[in-house]
């Protein structure tokens, strides 16, 4: 049974130098090519490919929208990103989100190649040397989001993520469903509970600990 593959990037001539590599593979099956993140959504979820080769940087949908949308819809195609260069936060959320490799568009055919046969067998495929800090910075903030799911409620971390979004309490009672009052009363707990003394370091705590 031939690797199904779905390409997708936002720029053609990419697309075209990338589907004629995999064509080129005896055992790989290029099924559908896509240059928008709608067009990605409608072939995974009609061809249902083993592996989708996804840019980030995309019309209608860019490629981080296209792996949210995948997780809630639990489709089971497994994702290699395609990118120009390592953006380490689009890293970071992309690994997030359950991509499975990333390779650099100028990598080495081969390289290419062997990182779709490594997904494909279930493993994993970053360049360390790339990609490095960016797994680094992911796994501190699990660290982080574990220790602030220890310390506070789940209304209390969704208070702190409002605050860090520079939304005063009022914004953030109508957006919860709570009164101003409530808020008020929610953040004089969380303050004690952290240790914290006043919004912006509330703030600062839920960024480094990856609230947001």
């Amino acid at each position: 049974m031939p690797i199904t593959l779905v390409l997708a990037d936002g720029h053609r001539l990419i697309l075209d130098g990338t589907e004629n590599l995999f064509r080129s593979v005896k055992d790989f099956k290029v099924v559908a090519r896509c240059r928008d993140g709608e067009e990605i959504l409608k072939a995974v979820r009609k061809h249902r490919p083993d592996i989708l080769v996804l840019g980030i940087r995309m019309p209608s949908k860019n490629g981080l929208d296209v792996l949210r949308a995948m997780n809630e819809d639990k489709l089971p195609t497994r994702v290699v990103v395609l990118t120009p260069a390592l953006n380490e936060d689009e890293t970071v959320e992309a690994i997030r989100l359950g991509a499975a490799g990333m390779v650099l568009k100028d990598m080495a055919p081969k390289l290419q190649i062997q990182c779709i046969r490594k997904v494909y067998a279930g493993e994993k495929w970053f360049d360390r040397a790339n990609s490095g800090k960016a797994l680094e910075k992911l796994l501190q903030r699990e660290a982080g989001q574990r220790e602030a799911a220890q310390a506070l409620t789940s209304r209390e971390i969704e208070i702190v993520k409002q605050v860090a979004e520079g939304r005063r309490n009022k914004e953030i009672g109508k957006k919860l469903f709570i009164s101003e009052g409530t808020v008020k009363i929610h953040l004089h707990n969380i303050y004690g509970k952290l240790n914290v003394e006043n919004r912006h370091t509330l703030s600062a705590y839920a960024r480094d600990k990856g609230l947001v």
